[in-house]
């Protein structure tokens, strides 16, 4: 477990990836996920994967320093359990097994000064590396991002970030343009705005990642739209 390897005389904060396992682990699988996951024919989404493959490459290569804060929950993550046993019965469940190994140290988080309306019981995201940590890094950040049964999660772009979500359990539409259901991949290019809705039934856990410019990745934040008129 993560505890026996704390140690009271060395801030967490100096500490290196090579001392946790787990999390090494969890980066393998995201580095797995983005390899053998089919791009759909796609040139651009098969270099997106090659970007984040190469990434978690540097980052796993560097063992950078851990930080830890105190993990957080949010009410969304009564739905975890749940998401994480739904998608140990789909091709991502060593994804799913490597997550199950750092759970109780996750900081799940809205990231927004102003939640929108109703988002705060059913959305949550938590970060595996980037410029937060836990794994620190301004190469890449990947994260989890949770949504309960019939979520509604506003449109939104990133600007000057290429964005991928790897559906690890439940099902989730994308501007209602197809289904995607666990094992598969959405793609989005910077500024495309996208919204995405959560079947009624089930929760949805995807894990997501971000490339671009450090400086975007440091200071990367939602935008939300609203319709005129």
């Amino acid at each position: 477990m993560l505890e026996n390897n704390m140690s009271e005389e060395q801030p967490l904060a100096s500490r290196r990836l090579a001392e946790f396992p787990d999390w090494g682990y969890l980066l393998r699988e995201f580095y797995e996920a983005y390899r053998f996951l089919s791009s759909g024919g796609s040139d651009k989404i098969r270099a997106h994967q090659r970007a984040v493959r190469e990434a978690i490459g540097r980052v796993l290569k560097s063992d950078p320093e851990m930080r830890f804060d105190a993990p957080a929950h949010k009410p969304v993550t009564a739905h975890l359990r749940r998401a994480l046993d739904e998608g140990k019965q789909e091709r991502t469940a060593p994804l799913v097994r490597a997550i199950e190994s750092v759970r109780d140290h996750l900081i799940w988080q809205y990231g927004y000064e102003k939640v929108p309306r109703g988002l705060d019981k059913t959305y949550a995201y938590a970060e595996i590396c980037g410029p937060n940590g836990p794994v620190l890094t301004t190469d890449v950040i990947l994260g989890l991002v949770l949504f309960a049964p019939g979520c509604t999660y506003p449109a939104h772009a990133h600007s000057g970030i290429s964005e991928s979500y790897i559906c690890v359990s439940g099902a989730v539409s994308e501007n209602h343009q197809g289904v995607y259901a666990p094992g598969s991949m959405i793609f989005n290019p910077p500024e495309h705005m996208h919204r995405i809705t959560v079947s009624k039934l089930e929760p949805a856990l995807l894990a997501w990642a971000w490339i671009g410019p450090p400086e975007r990745l440091a200071n990367q934040k939602m935008v939300f739209s609203r319709k005129k008129g």
